[in-house]
């Protein structure tokens, strides 16, 4: 398959990405916020980092970087796309995703491992998972506590929208504990730990290995 990683200013995780799809054997390209062509790929990766510096709010500048439009027309076509930590943010500033992700509870960046459970292997994403399998990936953010009004939760809950659960403890109070969800067309997941950080055990955990195989389908790839 051939993927796109996205690299706006800012962004701190887009080799870790494109070494993960790589490894599991994907042509990877880095695309630059500036363009709009996203070389004909399968599937477009949104990394995590710093874009603009987070002034604003994280992601709110880079949602009307000019690649975005392309992206939006990818995810609207149906196609794989992912957003991971800073990825996330601008998934949501965006409104490809619903909700919002805001500064952590106590205020503090939170960086360390944490355990999240599979929710839902009904994506391209995860479909190399089981439901109910907890994995370890590293975190580092300040604002990725995931806030949503009464009526968002209940449908992301309703729909098996909520992708990554935390267990184990809840690192940044995110409501319902939610780490990850996705669209409704469920080809589009955001999720605030790094799994593109966990594909080899010598790092601490290869995890994230089975997200970025991609499970060997083409689920939401036309």
């Amino acid at each position: 398959m051939k993927v796109a990683v996205v690299r706006f200013p800012g962004s701190n995780r887009d080799m870790e990405a494109v070494y993960a799809c790589q490894a599991a054997g994907h042509e990877t390209t880095l695309i630059w916020h500036r363009s709009t062509d996203l070389e004909n790929a399968d599937v477009v990766i949104l990394p995590g980092g710093f874009s603009y510096g987070d002034y604003l709010r994280a992601g709110a500048i880079a949602r009307f970087s000019p690649v975005m439009k392309s992206v939006a027309a990818h995810a609207e076509a149906g196609r794989p796309l992912l957003g991971v930590c800073n990825g996330f943010q601008i998934l949501c500033e965006a409104h490809l995703l619903p909700g919002a992700l805001v500064r952590n509870e106590g205020l503090a960046f939170v960086a360390k491992m944490v355990t999240v459970r599979v929710e839902s292997d009904t994506t391209p994403f995860t479909a190399g998972y089981r439901i109910g399998q907890e994995v370890r990936y590293p975190m580092a953010h300040g604002e990725g506590r995931f806030i949503a009004d009464d009526v968002t939760l209940a449908r992301l809950e309703h729909d098996d929208r909520v992708i990554f659960r935390y267990v184990g403890g809840n690192p940044n109070g995110a409501l319902k504990d939610i780490a990850g969800i996705c669209n409704e067309g469920r080809n589009v997941v955001g999720l605030m730990p790094h799994p593109e950080c966990a594909v080899d055990a010598l790092v601490g955990s290869a995890d994230g290995a089975a997200m970025f195989a991609l499970a060997r389908v083409t689920a939401g790839v036309s």
